[in-house]
């Protein structure tokens, strides 16, 4: 198992190329379930997790050609297995995503219960009531969703009790191919939903209020659909933690191939703590603070705040004059890096789902664990500033999301070593 070993205390500065978003990419290889000609799939992110779905995609059938470790060709017009067997989906919760276009396009399949990160419940239930409003019969058994539908699914009127980024994802590719329209309400605005809408509409299915949290679906009756070339978006999260580095490191920091509109949220609030941003198309520059404020942040569905982006603003937050606060509001267990963060030092108080932080105390370099995939971001912004020598063992989590970390913090001039467990 490989930790890294990172030496503190150095100013970063340069530029960074940011990767494809990993949670666009993953809706957008299970949607080739739905296509009938060969994908290319370009702008992937080399991470575990996409190749994880890749895996379970070829175990069902599809024939899947790595053009580059960031390009694929991909043909799923062969599909010989509808199961999604555990072995593969125990790996990453985002695998539920494959239940909705199985279903609509076989009337039948089995996804087993999906394992993943540790943050908290992110239940199922909504998918599964999604898909029996559609008109399927969905039972548990051994451990797996077991859902038939011998007619196809049908339009219907769906409502999320709460916003689903995937609940959304997984009924939108369901719809594309069931009969009749189907309605969802309180649906994801994020812009990894928008992606996949506007790659769906390509291919030829009705859809209207992109953008909006209601989306018209008119579905082809099973008809598979015609892709286009598709390019992912870029990571707004990856993004959003490489604008914490220069920020933790009160560093200058170029960013490339970014939609900065999507990080509005979070370049707003990097402004109020009093660090430059320069916006362009498809750059953002971070510039050094003269003095960085205390903030406070709550955690929402897009536009607002994002949660995979408050452990990175946690750990900048240490380096803040005075005390800031974060609430979180959309997972129970998301704070489990703050044992981490106060081994190195951080002053750190809990009550409930928010969070304290005393700025202005010095880190100091210790062994940590990271303990989920943003979690052990935060970690490695903490350890750029602590004073010293940190180890951040379990980096397998954030091999699930970033790629070549290492790399790229070294060429912002970071110490950083990736080393194998003895």
């Amino acid at each position: 198992m490989d930790y890294l070993q990172i030496k503190g205390g150095r100013a970063l500065g340069g530029e960074v190329e940011i990767s494809g978003a990993k949670n666009s990419a993953l809706p957008i290889l299970a949607s080739a379930l739905l296509c009938e000609n060969l994908l290319r799939i370009r702008n992937l992110p080399n991470v575990a997790d996409v190749k994880t779905l890749a895996k379970l995609l070829e175990h069902l059938g599809s024939e899947i050609e790595w053009v580059s470790p960031n390009e694929i060709l991909i043909r799923s017009d062969r599909i010989i297995h509808t199961k999604a067997i555990y072995d593969i989906v125990r790996k990453m919760r985002a695998s539920i995503l494959v239940l909705g276009p199985l279903l609509a396009r076989f009337g039948k399949c089995e996804v087993s219960l999906p394992g993943g990160c540790a943050i908290g419940a992110r239940p199922v239930d909504l998918h599964i009531k999604a898909m029996e409003k559609m008109g399927a019969d969905i039972s548990i058994e051994g451990g797996y969703i077991v859902a038939k539908a011998p007619n196809g699914l049908k339009g219907s009127d769906i409502i999320f009790d709460k916003i689903t980024v995937t609940g959304t994802e997984n009924v939108l590719m369901a719809a594309a191919l069931a009969k009749g329209e189907t309605k969802i309400i309180n649906a994801a605005k994020e812009p990894e939903v928008i992606q996949l809408c506007e790659i769906l509409k390509k291919a030829g299915v009705e859809i209207q209020g992109i953008g909006s949290n209601e989306l018209f679906v008119r579905g082809t009756d099973r008809e598979l659909l015609k892709f286009e070339e598709i390019s992912v978006i870029p990571d707004r999260i990856e993004a959003g933690t490489y604008l914490c580095a220069g920020a933790i490191t009160n560093s200058s920091i170029l960013l490339k191939n970014v939609l900065p509109l999507h990080l509005e949220a979070v370049t707003n609030k990097l402004s109020e703590i009093g660090f430059g941003i320069e916006a362009k198309e498809n750059t953002l520059k971070i510039t050094p603070a003269s003095k960085r404020k205390a903030f406070e942040i709550i955690t929402t569905e897009y536009p607002g705040f994002p949660t995979d982006l408050q452990a990175q603003f946690m750990a900048l937050a240490t380096q803040c004059d005075g005390s800031s606060s974060i609430e979180e509001r959309l997972f129970e267990n998301r704070f489990m890096h703050v044992s981490e963060l106060q081994r190195l030092g951080a002053n750190i108080t809990l009550r409930g789902n928010v969070a304290k932080i005393t700025g202005g105390e010095t880190l100091i370099g210790a062994d940590v664990m990271a303990t989920d995939l943003r979690a052990s971001s935060a970690l490695v912004l903490a350890a750029l500033v602590a004073l010293g020598q940190t180890q951040i063992h379990r980096i397998y989590h954030l091999d699930r999301g970033y790629e070549r970390l290492e790399e790229k913090l070294s060429a912002l001039g970071a110490q950083i070593t990736r080393l194998k467990e003895k």
